[in-house]
């Protein structure tokens, strides 16, 4: 089991920046892919971004340049840095784990968090 707790969104102007944190438990979190994904209104989820346990990092092409996403196992918490935000950033971001075989934008999550919800406004 992992759990999953999303923190950092809130309403910033476009061309700011933001950084949600992920905090994960469980016994498999070291060795789980980490990754965030986000669901605009009307929209379905889409994958932002993801790092392994080794360290290999994916973006989407939409956030490649404004998006850092990093670990810290010693605290098992996962970050999503965001700059230079645009308003089609806007969405509910999630937090997901999976301990299945993960490659690039191929994320087939098993765990996720409650969300939190970034907007952006012009």
């Amino acid at each position: 089991q992992v759990h999953l707790v999303e923190s950092g969104g809130g309403v910033v102007q476009a061309g700011g920046s933001l950084r949600l944190s992920c905090a994960a438990s469980g016994r498999t979190v070291s060795s789980a892919t980490m990754g965030w994904f986000r669901q605009a209104p009307g929209k379905e989820r889409e994958f932002v971004a993801s790092v392994t346990s080794s360290g290999s990092i994916y973006y989407v092409d939409s956030v490649k340049g404004r998006f850092t996403i990093s670990r810290d196992n010693t605290k098992s918490t996962v970050f999503l840095q965001m700059n230079s935000l645009k308003p089609e950033d806007t969405a509910v971001y999630y937090c997901a784990a999976t301990l299945a075989y993960s490659v690039g934008s191929y994320f087939p999550a098993e765990y996720w968090g409650q969300g939190t919800l970034v907007t952006v406004s012009s």
